[in-house]
């Protein structure tokens, strides 16, 4: 499948869900990485107009879940996100920011991700770890 297929069909599946909430897009993928992109809005802003800490954990935890499927080309995976970290370092108020996951280690049933999230101008905004579980429908 190309690249153009992939970002499609992982687009397509967010329908009625968070990431379509949150407005999450799928833009960019390579052989160990998968990028999501999501706009700063009010819509997932603190109550002082800074982007929530939550809605970044939303989007790690998003693209790194997303990503076990890309990356594992697996159809019979059920993904879980077991545990998540955030390391927050920079406010934003507007624009978008991108997030990346790239594998830190595959095992075929744990898995650990690191994720960079970046503004716009590719400065680091947070980096987060999520440690998914994954198992196969039979």
């Amino acid at each position: 499948m190309d690249k153009k297929e992939i970002l499609r069909l992982t687009n397509a599946i967010c329908k009625n869900t968070l990431m379509e909430t949150l407005e999450i897009v799928y833009t960019d993928v390579g052989e160990d990485f998968l990028t999501a992109r999501m706009p700063v809005s009010p819509k997932v802003f603190q109550p002082d107009g800074v982007l929530h800490g939550g809605a970044t954990a939303a989007l790690a935890e998003s693209v790194g879940s997303a990503a076990v499927f890309v990356l594992n080309k697996n159809p019979k995976a059920l993904v879980r996100g077991i545990e998540i970290t955030a390391n927050h370092l920079k406010s934003v108020q507007s624009g978008y920011v991108y997030a990346t996951a790239r594998p830190i280690n595959l095992g075929k049933t744990i898995q650990l991700w690191e994720i960079r999230i970046v503004n716009e101008d590719k400065e680091l905004i947070s980096l987060c770890k999520l440690t998914t579980y994954t198992r196969y429908k039979e």
